[in-house]
């Protein structure tokens, strides 16, 4: 059974395997190694790799791991649907948050991150296939959005996100995936600092590069096979 080391370094070896395939520069594709439900070694052991970016679904589990883990220089994204009562605490412990699909969140997020951080980096997610098991704005209400997280302070709008519904071939998402990337360069040409999508996980995510994706989310095929538990819904990575 591969360790963690050897899964990141085959994962990134096909990253630039699929990236010369379809003429994309390695560097503009950025594994996020989805951590949910497993320990805080696991992460150090992908840190300790050369693993940088780790995304988290459930705040309370991830606040945990990041107090544990707080002498690393980690790069925190949550990724996962957003409750109300749980903005401050993202808003304090998290870089990136790829989940954004309300304006009320958006302004929750802004006016709870601490004035001496960095602004927090946001994508909104969109619900490419509107699927109802799915979080995300329709496409055509990206561009109200995204206007709306423009204005506000303390918080940056960085790009989109999307989980596309789920196939019974990888390869059927090619389409979703397409039509996220002309979403996403119809907002790059209104708001300058937009510069990432985030879409792709462990069984599509060629398919998502080949679309243009700067952030692949990968859970599986960098930790192993995840622990069924009662919460374990939403994006499979």
């Amino acid at each position: 059974m591969n360790s963690i080391a050897e899964r990141i370094k085959e994962v990134r070896n096909e990253i630039a395997r699929v990236c010369e395939q379809y003429q994309r520069k390695q560097n503009s594709v950025k594994l996020i190694a989805v951590s949910k439900t497993k320990p805080a070694a696991d992460i150090a052991s992908a840190y300790h790799a050369g693993q940088r970016d780790f995304g988290e679904n459930y705040v309370q589990e991830a606040i945990a791991k990041i107090m544990q883990l707080s002498e690393y220089d980690i790069t925190w994204h949550f990724i996962g649907p957003i409750q109300s009562n749980k903005t401050r605490d993202i808003a304090e412990h998290f870089a990136w948050v790829h989940s954004v699909d309300r304006a009320k969140i958006a302004r929750r997020l802004a006016q709870q991150r601490p004035a001496e951080m960095p602004p927090l980096n946001v994508l909104i997610q969109v619900n490419i296939d509107d699927d109802q098991a799915k979080s995300g704005v329709a496409p055509e209400e990206v561009a109200e959005l995204a206007a709306v997280i423009n204005d506000l302070p303390q918080i940056q709008l960085r790009g989109l996100m999307t989980i596309p519904a789920v196939q019974s071939e990888p390869s059927a998402s090619a389409s979703s995936f397409a039509a996220m990337q002309r979403l996403f360069l119809e907002l790059q040409s209104q708001y300058k600092q937009v510069d990432t999508l985030s879409m792709g996980m462990s069984a599509d995510w060629p398919y998502a590069v080949a679309a243009g994706a700067t952030m692949i989310r990968i859970g599986t095929a960098v930790f192993g096979a995840r622990v069924n538990t009662p919460k374990n819904t939403g994006d499979p990575a």
